[in-house]
């Protein structure tokens, strides 16, 4: 099945850029279909005080990247990324305060990967069904 971003950017292939006023109603309605999915990462990252209120939804309508995505400000949690380890459980080794001569493993605690599989299939159908009904409100068949 493909992912819901392969489906708009397929939308975008076969009818071109997506004309402002249908974007205006499309990012808020796909926010509202990945709002779960946000407020399950970030309470797999309960753990971290930084995680949770660095994390937020942004969208894409380009033909590269179409669909919704969950960010984590590098600014805000810079451990963020190291510590999600794609998503895989285990460790993973880092230097010491930066000192390159004394390296340390450590536990990963992915949040963000578990919370995007286990919506997955919800988020491609909801997701479908958005994109349908704006689609048809705006005279596409």
């Amino acid at each position: 099945m493909p992912s819901a971003g392969e489906e708009l950017a397929r939308w975008i292939e076969v009818f071109g850029p997506i004309p402002g006023e249908i974007r205006r109603e499309l990012r808020p309605a796909l926010n509202r279909v990945a709002q779960p999915v946000l407020v399950q990462a970030r309470a797999n990252a309960s753990w971290s005080t930084r995680i949770p209120g660095a994390t937020r939804l942004s969208s894409s309508f380009s033909r590269r990247s179409a669909g919704v995505a969950i960010t984590v400000s590098r600014r805000k949690a810079p451990h963020a990324r190291p510590l999600e380890n794609l998503g895989r459980a285990g460790t993973f080794r880092h230097p010491v305060f930066g000192n390159r001569d004394r390296w340390v493993s450590q536990a990963a605690r992915p949040f963000l990967f578990s919370a995007v599989a286990g919506a997955d299939d919800d988020l491609v159908r909801e997701t479908g069904q958005v994109v349908e009904q704006v689609a048809r409100k705006h005279g596409f068949r």
